[in-house]
């Protein structure tokens, strides 16, 4: 096996129907892993499988509430389970004084608690295969905040610590746990935030030394990476994937 050679790899991708999500989805398929794409919309799953399948990959969808426990519990029903992405999320865009305590939980608990809840999850079956990888979906705004993001910078905050902590406990497991920082990638979330925050594109061109947009298939590569052999001796890191905007002072 190459390297880079998922086949006869199982990956399963939390929110892996558009995005960033799909993004990771389509370069682990062309590597060769089968996916399981775990989402709560049918319809949009569908159309991600249907997608995948027309790439050559074996391909299915499992309707998933990641922040349900019993729902996330699902995703361990087959055969084997190689790959975990955890990239489900959202964002509710209010400053902290504007933030209800129903708003705060439901961030924290589709971005934060639910990495937990799956992880938790798949790791006995990844220990009882003898190894694994868990990918978690972090933000640049692990890194630093924002005042119109204070729920969503708290989760992801904690996505890089959560990591870490996964990253120690299951070394001895063989199971590899990693942080990717995705920066300004174009998906239907950010959109939405170029609608609701004020020069926000314009602001994201200037400070990105790349001066654009990701897309998702600026994410492939670094998911098949830490989804490999290749990445067998790195463990606890957080990447950034965001054309540079992170080292920008």
């Amino acid at each position: 096996m190459g390297a880079f050679d998922l086949k006869g790899r199982v990956a399963v991708v939390t929110g892996g129907n558009g995005g960033i999500g799909l993004g990771m989805a389509r370069g682990l398929a062309d590597a060769g892993a089968a996916l399981v794409v775990a989402a709560r919309n049918r319809d949009k799953s569908a159309r991600a499988v249907a997608e995948l399948k027309a790439l050559g990959a074996d391909a299915e969808s499992v309707t998933v509430d990641v922040t349900e426990e019993a729902s996330v519990e699902t995703m361990t029903r087959f055969g084997r389970l190689d790959i975990l992405v955890n990239n489900a999320g959202t964002n509710i865009r209010k400053p902290p004084h504007e933030l209800s305590l129903d708003e705060w939980r439901q961030v924290l608990d589709t971005n934060l608690t639910s990495a937990f809840m799956a992880s938790h999850a798949v790791h006995p079956v990844m220990k009882r295969q003898g190894g694994g990888k868990i990918i978690n979906i972090g933000s640049m705004m692990s890194l630093f905040g924002a005042s119109f993001a204070p729920a969503y910078a708290a989760s992801k905050g904690g996505i890089v610590q959560f990591t870490k902590a996964c990253a120690a406990a299951w070394a001895l497991d063989n199971i590899q746990v990693n942080a990717v920082l995705p920066g300004w990638i174009d998906t239907e979330l950010t959109q939405r935030a170029r609608r609701e925050v004020e020069g926000l594109h314009d602001n994201v061109l200037r400070r990105t030394p790349a001066k654009r947009w990701g897309t998702g298939a600026d994410m492939a590569g670094v998911a098949v990476f830490l989804a490999s052999p290749a990445s067998d001796f790195v463990t606890g890191s957080a990447i950034p994937v965001d054309g540079g905007y992170s080292i920008q002072g």
